[in-house]
């Protein structure tokens, strides 16, 4: 592949093998490609690989078979470890895990100071990284006494304060309660529609609604990958994955069944919406 075909593309898994044992593969001849600006989704069951799939990105994981290239550097050249690391952030399931300062601001600062950025520049991105986040004049609270939305929000934003190009964020809903995921969904909404790149590993399929691509794995392979109007609405598929459908897909199907004339939906919204419409009109 050339370099202008490669430089709209920000991840790139070729034939990717991984095993932890040497044995079992958790990961089994992925191939996906991640295209600049886009906003993935990646979903599964328990084992299903998607954590695996994550770590692969800024090479905490390297693959045993085949390729993972992250802005063309190959993932495996000690060389381009750094260069990855600074530009694909990841957020993890619990942020306590994430956080290594007593003050916001210092919290945020940690990853831009041992990347050599200078102190004033810093400051600047400490700044408009708590605003990224919802989070501005936090930066002389204690990250202790924070709730757990607000611990993650921080979590984000001291991975945006190094200016990634790619935010990774692997189960970062998951210890959150509904207005925690709620206000996690929109800031990555909302770094999305800044250009950043989102790949997103949950198992909550409404967040997954709201991404432009969404990509299911079991056992380590590729078992869909579409748009969410096209994967989310395959029921019987995804039960046979262990996976729900959204509720707002379930629901559309149901109205179906008693006779309402309305469309398959995977967001709560739209489904609102027509329904609104269809009474409107009675």
């Amino acid at each position: 592949m050339t370099a202008a075909a490669t430089e709209d593309i920000h991840i790139d898994f070729e034939a990717t093998g991984f095993t932890y044992d040497g044995e079992a593969f958790v990961l089994d001849g992925i191939d996906l490609v991640v295209e600049e600006g886009s906003f993935v989704c990646i979903l599964g069951g328990n084992g299903s690989g998607k954590s695996t799939l994550a770590k692969h990105i800024n090479a905490l994981l390297l693959p045993d078979e085949g390729r993972v290239a992250v802005f063309g550097a190959d993932t495996r050249d000690e060389r381009s470890v750094y260069f990855i690391r600074s530009n694909a952030g990841m957020v993890f399931q619990n942020p306590d895990d994430q956080l290594v300062a007593s003050l916001i601001e210092n919290d945020v600062a940690f990853g831009p100071e041992n990347l050599g950025v200078p102190t004033d520049k810093m400051r600047q991105r400490v700044t408009e990284a708590l605003a990224q986040v919802g989070l501005q004049g936090f930066e002389k609270r204690e990250t202790h006494a924070l709730s757990g939305g607000q611990k993650q929000r921080v979590a984000i934003a001291g991975v945006l304060a190094m200016d990634p190009r790619i935010l990774i964020l692997d189960e970062a809903s998951a210890m959150l309660d509904p207005r925690g995921r709620r206000g996690l969904l929109r800031v990555c909404c909302e770094l999305n529609a800044q250009g950043m790149t989102i790949v997103m590993i949950t198992h909550f399929m409404e967040e997954a609604s709201l991404a432009d691509r969404v990509v299911v794995l079991d056992a380590g392979r590729i078992a869909l990958d579409g748009v969410p109007s096209k994967v989310l609405t395959q029921t019987e598929q995804l039960a046979g994955l262990n996976l729900q459908a959204p509720f707002a897909c379930r629901l559309s199907g149901e109205l179906q069944r008693r006779g309402v004339p309305v469309a398959t939906h995977v967001s709560e919204d739209d489904l609102k919406e027509e329904l609104c419409r269809l009474l409107s009109k009675t």
